[in-house]
Order: C-alpha cells, then structure tokens, then sequence
C-alpha cells in the first residue's frame, strides 16, 4: 500500500520535478495575478469615467483587436524564433503599457481614449507571447508528464485568476497614509502589477528549455496559414476549439460585472472582486480534483456536458438579484469551464506536431482571444441594447444552443476517449474512414 501511495504522489506532481517548469509557473502565479488585479482596476476606471456599458465592452474590443491583425504572424514567429525570448520581449512591452496606466491614474486623467491606446499595447504583447507561451510548454516537461503539466498549470491559472481580482478590490480601496496618500486606488493596483511583471520577467530570464525543430520557412501567406489549415483539417481540433469559442463569446459575463457590483447587487469595488473571484474558486477546486482523478475516459463528452452547465449557471447568474446566488452560480461557471480548458489544452498539444506548436497555438489564442476579449466588448454592446440582465441570460441560452450544435456538427469531439495522442488521433481516423460511406 505504500508503494502505491508513494507512486500515486508522484504522478500527482511528476510536473514538478523538471526545473524548468517550477520556474515558468511560478512566473505566470505573479504575472496573473497581476493581470487580474490590473483588469479590476481597469474596469472600475474606465466605469467610473463614463457609466457606459458600452465603453466598458470596447475595453476586450482594444485586447483583442492586435492579436485579430497579428496572431497568424505571431505563430509563425513562435515556431521560427526562441520561443522564451519572444515571450521576455512581449512582457517587457507589457510593463511599458502599465507603467503608462499607473502615470494616467496619478495624473487622473479623465479622458477613455489614452486608456484604449495603451490597452492596444497590451493586446500586441499578449498576441506575440500567447502562441510562444503555449508551445513552449511542452518543452519544459517528459513527455509522459505533459497532461498532468496541463492540468496543473490551470490550476496555478485559477489560483491566480482568484485571488487577482481580490487582491485588486483590495488594493482599490485600500486606507494610505503619509506621502503615499496622494495615490488612489488605481494607481497602487498599478504598482502592484508592475512589480508582478518585473517578478515574470526575471524568472523567465531563469529559464533553459530544450531546443526542438522550429519552422525554418520564411514568412509568407502560406507558413502564416499552416496552422489554420491543420486546424481546419482535424475536426477534433476544431470541434473542441470552436465550442469554446462560441460558448464562451456569447456566455461570458465578466465584462458587466462592475453593473451588477454597483446597480444590481449594490456591492462596490470589493464585491466586484469578489465576483471576480468566484469563477476562479469553482476552476480551482476542479483542476484540484483532476490533478487527484484526471479524467480517463470519455474526454469528448464531458466536455460538452460541462459546457452545457456553463450555459445554464450563466442564465442562473443572470437573473440572480441576490449576492449568494450570484456567487454560487459564477463558481458553477468557473467550475464546467475549467473541465473545458484542460481537455481542450490536451487535446490542442497532443493533436499537434512540435514544428507545428506555435501556429496551431495562434488560432488557439486567436479563437480564445476572440471568446474572451471580443466576448467582453459583445457582451457591452448587447448590454447597451437589451440592458445587463437579458444580455447575460440570452447569451447562456445561446451557449447551450451551441452545445447542442456542436455535438451534432462534431462527432469527433464525442468519440474522443482518453487524453493520449493515440486516442485521439483514433477518434478523428476513425471519422475520417467513416465519412465516405
């Protein structure tokens, strides 16, 4: 029985034991903390400046827009140059944007247009580091150890998704006394997420990762488009990426959460923290649980299955009027989606060729990119038409009609089994074979 237990041990943290990867995840805990605490302070700004739903959407809009133009590009740049250097650049142009954001904020600028340019800046870096990031990660670990890699770099994802926005609430309101009085809120989160980036930087600088066969092509439309080709082609791929983008897009409510914390639920700058916070709870808890019990069998279907409780917790958030129900029903959301994230990161790395990594990456992140930050900015523009509420119970309902779909349109994604390469490239082989008849 010892010898099991001690073998169970290992294979929980066997993601540890490479160097390397203690030293990258412990890098992204800062920088997402940071981020999220930034986000936080972001939006209450920008609310603040204009009680504009609309404005508060087009905040995703400048996220998301460079990493629409340049995503292509920067897979091709991912699987051309040192991945580790591309992403030490990209958070140096990131602590620049910051730094821009703390001198806004201590000149209190009342102006939204500044805000936007800098968080163009931001979108850029994370355009260019996003793909570079995500192929790296293979390189940091054994092979045999990549899916528990995965699930545990969510989870350090979440633990920081959580407490970020917290730590910004917090630090937003946060009593100052002496010189440092003259700061407001905006301006510590600022400081705060400087010092968290210049953390990630140092850290990164640490890092020795192995060399692996890169893209030796110059650029041109056709390598630039490799990956969306591949993507296209392996209906797996496709099907799991493409659920994630329209269940996301049109189920996500993180962009009106500061309406809900000020004219719904009457909870301020902490209580936007707060629900902030709460998906990352439910994320954590999971991605606990599957470090613990990882998912073995039937991969494909519990992902739509959670996809499906995703839809249904945001309908329940949306017309929730009470701060508990809303709680439980964003950890809910953070919950199912956390079961979506690490199927959909296995399957995206274990489908795909080394060489190919950085582009495959990039519609990726284009399509997540597009979930998240163009989510926001949709969820502010229909918010600025139908009002807050029926904004984010229209879009759950529009998530599960995508599930549905999706598990009609994908039949891939339903067979997909265990989290192997064999498995998987079985499940689309076998479609692949079946279509002709």
């Amino acid at each position: 029985m010892a010898v099991a237990t001690n073998e169970a041990e290992s294979e929980i943290g066997s993601a540890f034991r490479s160097r390397d990867f203690r030293l990258y995840q412990s890098a992204r805990l800062f920088v997402i903390l940071g981020a999220e605490a930034q986000s936080v302070a972001v939006a209450w700004q920008v609310y603040q400046i204009t009680h504009s739903a609309l404005d508060l959407g087009y905040t995703g809009l400048a996220l998301f827009l460079p990493g629409l133009f340049f995503m292509l590009a920067a897979g091709h740049v991912a699987d051309r140059y040192d991945r580790r250097k591309i992403i030490l650049i990209c958070y140096t142009v990131q602590f620049v944007c910051t730094a821009m954001l703390l001198w806004f904020a201590l000149h209190g600028i009342q102006q939204i247009w500044p805000i936007y340019t800098v968080l163009v800046g931001i979108g850029l870096g994370r355009a260019f580091s996003g793909p570079a990031s995500s192929a790296m990660v293979p390189s940091l670990v054994p092979k045999d150890h990549f899916v528990n890699a995965i699930t545990w770099g969510a989870t350090i994802y979440q633990i920081a998704n959580m407490a970020g926005p917290a730590v910004g609430g917090l630090l937003f309101t946060l009593p100052l006394v002496g010189s440092m009085a003259k700061m407001n809120g905006a301006a510590i989160v600022y400081t705060f997420t400087l010092m968290m980036l210049g953390l990630f930087i140092v850290l990164v600088s640490m890092i020795r990762t192995r060399v692996e066969k890169t893209e030796k092509k110059a650029f041109s439309l056709n390598t630039m488009l490799a990956g969306m080709r591949y993507v296209w082609e392996t209906k797996l791929l496709l099907g799991s990426i493409s659920l994630d983008l329209f269940a996301v897009m049109l189920g996500g409510a993180v962009a009106l959460l500061p309406i809900y914390a000020t004219e719904i639920l009457h909870a301020g700058p902490q209580g936007l923290g707060l629900l902030r916070a709460m998906p990352s709870v439910g994320a954590l808890v999971v991605s606990l649980t599957m470090v613990w019990r990882p998912i073995k069998h039937h991969a494909g279907k519990v992902m739509l299955g959670c996809v499906g409780v995703f839809g249904a917790a945001t309908v329940v958030f949306g017309l929730s009027t009470t701060m508990w129900i809303s709680l439980i029903a964003l950890v809910l959301v953070g919950a199912s989606d956390m079961v979506s994230v690490v199927i959909r990161s296995s399957v995206l790395q274990l489908a795909t060729p080394p060489e190919m990594r950085g582009r495959v990456s990039a519609v990726n992140w284009l399509f997540i990119g597009a979930s998240n930050e163009f989510g926001e900015f949709e969820s502010g523009l229909t918010a600025h038409w139908w009002g807050a509420v029926r904004a984010v119970v229209i879009g759950g309902i529009g998530s599960l009609i995508v599930t549905g779909a999706a598990s009609v349109l994908f039949p891939a994604l339903r067979r997909a089994d265990q989290l192997t390469a064999e498995s998987l490239r079985s499940a689309d082989l076998e479609l692949s074979v079946a279509e002709p008849e």
